[in-house]
C-alpha cells in the first residue's frame, strides 16, 4: 500500500492554514508540525490580529507542539511551513530541536539560509515542497494589497 504521508500531503494541510491567514488579511504563512505522520499542531500568522511581531506561523506551532507533547524540545518532530523561516523563527527551531524542517517558497530577502542563520546540527532541511503552490499565494496577497 502506497504511504499518502508525503511531505506533498502535509505541505497542503499548511498551505490550508495559510489560505486561513489570506482570508484574516495576514501574511499568508502557514504551518503544520507533525510526529509520527500525525498533526499535532496546526497556525498561520497572527501578527496584525494579536498586533505581536513574534506571532508567526512557526513561532505559533512550536509553541502549540510543546504544549502538546508537554515538553520543550520537539524531537522526532517535522515542521511544513509554506515559506522559507526567517532568522527569528530558525532560532526558535533551533532551540526547539526539531528533527525536520520542510519548507515551500524561498524567502530571498529574509529567510534563514539568506541571513546566514545556523539551525540545529540535527535538524534536517527539505525545501521547494510545492514551491509554486506557495509562492503564489504570497503573490496574490501582495497584488491584493496593491491593489
Amino acid at each position: 500500500m502506497e504511504n499518502i504521508f508525503t511531505d506533498e500531503y502535509f505541505m497542503k494541510k499548511a498551505l490550508n492554514e495559510a489560505e486561513i491567514a489570506f482570508e484574516k488579511g495576514e501574511i499568508p504563512v502557514g504551518a503544520v508540525i507533525v510526529v509520527a505522520n500525525k498533526v499535532i499542531a496546526r497556525s498561520h500568522n497572527l501578527t496584525e490580529l494579536l498586533n505581536d511581531v513574534t506571532a508567526h506561523a512557526e513561532i505559533q506551532s512550536i509553541t502549540a507542539a510543546a504544549n502538546y507533547l508537554g515538553g520543550k524540545y520537539l524531537k522526532d518532530c517535522t515542521l511544513y511551513v509554506t515559506l522559507e523561516p526567517c532568522q527569528m523563527c530558525a532560532g526558535a527551531l533551533y532551540w526547539s530541536q526539531i528533527s525536520k524542517i520542510v519548507f515551500g517558497a524561498r524567502d530571498e530577502q529574509r529567510g534563514f539560509i539568506t541571513m546566514g542563520t545556523t539551525l540545529h546540527p540535527k535538524t534536517i532541511v527539505n525545501h521547494g515542497v510545492l514551491a509554486a503552490e506557495c509562492a503564489e499565494i504570497m503573490t496574490r496577497f501582495f497584488a491584493k494589497k496593491r491593489s
